[in-house]
């Protein structure tokens, strides 16, 4: 990752234009071309230096809902319990964890009713049980990693 990597990771956590060429925006403001940006966001993608990069939708505001979960997987099986969290497309967020319940994930569901539905999901085909975690209030932080 060099300098212009760093500049485009730290342009981004401020915002995405809502525009018309919202890549060409953010590449005049970086003095970088449309191509590079985007081609430097593939690379980053690719090699796993950006674990996504899109959108983040409010899915209580939308009907949905939110909620933490967690897993206590034992570390042999962490790598298979991984893909078959990663492959519910309800999973928003999976970090791994030091703590007993060494995996932990953020369910965003577009009704209320299928948080738990996705839970047996998981638990059905991990054979693990998940500890839901609910929402109950909602805090805005507004943090930047500067890189």
């Amino acid at each position: 990752m060099d300098d212009t990597d760093k500049r485009i990771i730290n342009q981004l956590q401020q915002g995405f234009p809502i525009c018309e060429s919202p890549y060409s925006r953010v590449a005049q403001q970086l003095d970088i071309s449309e191509a590079d940006l985007i081609s430097r966001l593939q690379t980053l993608l690719a090699e796993g230096v950006l674990s996504r990069f899109g959108p983040m939708y409010h899915a209580e505001q939308m009907g949905g809902a939110l909620s933490l979960a967690a897993l206590k997987v034992p570390e042999e099986d962490f790598a298979a319990v991984t893909d078959i969290v990663n492959a519910f497309p309800e999973v928003a967020h999976n970090y791994a964890r030091n703590h007993s319940l060494n995996m932990w994930f953020v369910l965003a569901t577009e009704r209320p009713e299928q948080v738990q539905s996705v839970i047996e999901a998981i638990e059905q085909q991990t054979g693990l049980v998940v500890h839901n975690m609910p929402k109950i209030n909602e805090y805005y932080v507004g943090l930047q990693l500067q890189v």
